[in-house]
């Protein structure tokens, strides 16, 4: 029990040290990575090879899959291109298996003393997210140590022999037990590594191993169709692809082991180089017979997973992608895309208000309220995906980012809720009461509503590009404003004294339509905040200081006294 415990925490530090490795490269590079997959289009081979050098990086064909995944769903990749990709993940991800197949536990300490370093040394997230790398290179080579020294008793351990018989003369269950370990792992690497140190140390026989190494194989591609089960067909088929060839090819080589032996022993005769060499050329093969077979996959995976008849649900996000969490940078790009679209349904929300004013359009206030559901949703989506997020060490320039787009959204929100719980209020009353504005009185508040919708259109730009001129004008849209519901206000007490029925008898509406207008504008000029203040070009506070405040009441002159003598 305590040799399976030491190897269970050696197991778990390998895992802890490929994740460590993932996430300092995405971290780092996710953004690149992601560019250079979806360029990875032209033909087969560009697109294997660029499969091949991301998860060589990466060091995780799921996580591969999951990207990739995420472009089908988005139609940004075609179906055979993605499995092309696949096709050199599942080679790349042989590499680093190559590598510990030799003696390198000396690099163990150079690689964690280099990442502790630079880690503890440097405030920039790019650096430290190399050192993250360093560190989790250093931790696998520690964990295989771990995992050496602990497996050395079970060389002679009878009760190993005996569980370990079934699988040796049944290898189908072999590849089962081995792939159901790498899906629980989420990592077919860590499976394979241990099959390799329990071979090199004859705790297994070479036989087993392979049989081992296959399942291995084909529990690296289940992890990714579980976690896109969910999902749109789209992004299904590529990690559905790619299980259908790795199980074939597994079924296919199974029976070919016996006679594979000899010629993996005529490469290398030490065992740990003919596991890694058995595992990188199986993914070879696989490649190498299914590349020219790309296209009869993807249309069996069509005939599969079929198109889905039901519309697309608009209350559920597009651009949050879970695979993108772990870089920051690419998870703020989904989170600020979602939000635009947040955005765009706010927009038209407050577009089709006037329609409803105008022509008394239940049907249309309906609408509105189903599309302030629509933003709520989004809204909730958005807070968690970022609270997600915020849970990873983010620089101040990452945490000042999450900070701009959650408040961007509650005031989205805050503007779709005015909308739909006030305007529209106010516009059941009309409807109700069969009342009409005064031609001038509604003249205005077209013009006003047509002033707040191109400032939420200007705040849209603002949000995504940051640019200070464009906050600026923003924010000088916000005193226009007032101004314009100060001067609107005013000419319609002056028609009310001029005793326009129309206006006496919509006055409490046309006022309050005016004040909605005007939260609404608030709310939306708020996203120039941030900005200008980070520029330098607003003052924190408007109040002034108190010792001003003083000097002014000392140079005021006294009050009059109430018969107006000093």
């Amino acid at each position: 029990m305590q040799t399976l415990i030491e190897i269970a925490g050696g197991v778990a530090l390998l895992l802890w040290g490929i994740r460590m490795v993932r996430t300092g490269v995405t971290r780092a590079f996710g953004s690149a990575i992601r560019r250079g997959i979806a360029n990875a289009t032209r033909n087969r081979f560009t697109a294997f090879c660029t499969g091949l050098v991301v998860t060589g990086i990466l060091q995780s064909s799921t996580a591969t899959a999951l990207i990739v995944a995420s472009f089908g769903a988005r139609r940004m990749i075609t179906l055979t291109a993605a499995l092309a990709v696949m096709l050199g993940a599942d080679v790349g991800s042989t590499l680093v298996v190559q590598a510990l197949s030799f003696d390198i536990s000396w690099l163990s300490p150079v690689l964690l003393l280099i990442g502790v370093v630079g880690f503890l040394s440097t405030e920039d997230s790019t650096r430290r997210s190399l050192s993250r790398v360093f560190i989790g290179l250093g931790l696998m080579l520690l964990a295989i140590q771990l995992v050496v020294l602990a497996s050395h008793p079970l060389r002679d351990a009878e009760t190993v022999s005996v569980l370990l018989r079934p699988l040796i003369d049944e290898p189908l269950l072999a590849i089962a037990v081995a792939a159901v370990l790498a899906w629980i792992a989420h990592s077919s690497l860590t499976v394979v590594v241990l099959v390799m140190t329990l071979a090199s140390l004859q705790v297994i026989s070479v036989q087993l191993a392979l049989a081992l190494v296959l399942g291995a194989n084909v529990g690296g591609a289940i992890t990714p169709y579980v976690m896109t089960m969910a999902g749109d067909p789209h992004a299904r088929r590529i990690p559905l692809g790619n299980l259908l060839m790795r199980a074939a090819g597994a079924l296919a080589t199974v029976w070919a082991i016996q006679w594979i032996i000899p010629y993996l022993a005529d490469l290398s005769d030490q065992t740990a180089h003919q596991v890694a060499n058995f595992h990188t050329a199986f993914n070879l093969a696989v490649a190498i017979v299914f590349l020219p077979l790309i296209g009869m996959v993807a249309a069996l995976v069509r005939r599969l997973l079929p198109e889905r008849d039901e519309e697309e649900d608009e209350m559920q996000p597009r651009y949050l992608e879970t695979s993108a969490l772990e870089s920051p940078s690419v998870a703020l790009t989904c989170a600020s895309r979602e939000t635009l679209r947040m955005g765009d349904v706010v927009q038209t929300m407050l577009s089709r208000t006037m329609e409803v004013f105008r022509n008394n359009d239940a049907a249309v206030a309906k609408e509105i309220e189903q599309a302030d559901d629509t933003a709520d949703s989004l809204n909730e989506a958005i807070k968690l995906y970022l609270t997600q997020l915020s849970r990873n060490e983010l620089d101040p320039a990452e945490s000042r980012r999450t900070v701009e787009i959650l408040t961007f959204t509650t005031n989205l929100e805050h503007v779709g809720d005015i909308i739909d719980k006030n305007l529209m209020e106010l516009a059941a009353k009309k409807i109700r009461a069969r009342a009409s504005f005064s031609d001038e009185g509604l003249a205005e508040i077209e013009t006003m509503h047509a002033e707040v919708l191109g400032n939420l259109q200007l705040a849209l730009n603002v949000f995504m590009s940051g640019d200070i001129r464009m906050a600026r004008r923003l924010l000088e849209q916000k005193v226009h404003i007032r101004e314009l519901e100060r001067r609107f206000s005013e000419a319609h007490y002056a028609r009310i004294a001029a005793r326009l029925q129309e206006s006496v008898n919509t006055s409490s509406l046309h006022l309050d339509v005016l004040r909605d207008l005007k939260r609404i504008n608030s709310h939306v000029t708020s996203v120039a905040y941030p900005i200008l203040e980070d520029a330098g070009q607003i003052i924190s506070s408007r109040l002034r200081d108190s010792e001003d405040a003083n000097m002014l009441d000392r140079d005021r002159p006294p009050p009059s006294s109430p018969d107006g003598n000093d």
